[in-house]
């Protein structure tokens, strides 16, 4: 067969599988048409919806329930985590107190146990994101400091001179200012 010849004939064999489609799909269709006519399975249909409907709401219940229970839960443990970090300092502090109730202990040991424990519950706020704001030398910030006195100092005027107690920070968010001495021009 020479290509000529060919292209008809695959040209009828597409026409004719597209008639059978066609009829295929009219049929099905009548079918259809049919049977949405028919009030049985209209009501059948309906029910369906009907359990469909009632699933999803039972689904979506059940999502709010244990959304609800989640935060619920995460209120109530919120802390668990930075109370078990600050478990160390707080059995720091009661060998501290041990260890002063016996006589043979020295006063410099006592501040060595002192030390390490400041220590130790510094590294625990760190690790939590609280920061201390210890602005010696930095310029005045009325979002970081609250000035308790002015005084007439060598060097720049509006920068801290001393802390009287420090700020912190929980991550960037001010949780207690820095209270200091704020210099001036003499």
């Amino acid at each position: 067969m020479t290509e000529q010849s060919k292209q008809p004939h695959d040209e009828n064999m597409t026409q004719d599988l597209n008639q059978d489609m066609n009829k295929e799909e009219q049929a099905e269709q009548s079918v259809t048409a049919d049977e949405t006519l028919d009030p049985r399975v209209l009501a059948e249909k309906l029910a369906e919806r009907d359990q469909e409907i009632l699933r999803l709401h039972a689904e979506m219940e059940n999502l709010r329930k244990r959304v609800e229970r989640d935060i619920e839960n995460a209120r109530k443990f919120a802390l668990e985590r930075f109370v078990d970090g600050l478990l160390p300092v707080i059995d720091s502090l009661e060998m501290g107190i041990q260890a002063s109730e016996n006589e043979h202990t020295s006063l410099e040991k006592i501040r060595e146990g002192s030390e390490m424990t400041l220590n130790l519950f510094l590294q625990t706020m760190e690790k939590f994101g609280v920061h201390p704001v210890h602005p010696v030398g930095e310029r005045f910030n009325p979002d970081h400091h609250q000035a308790i006195s002015v005084q007439p100092h060598e060097g720049p005027a509006d920068h801290v001179i001393s802390v009287m107690q420090k700020g912190y920070l929980l991550r960037d968010r001010l949780v207690r200012p820095a209270l200091v001495v704020v210099s001036k021009n003499q």
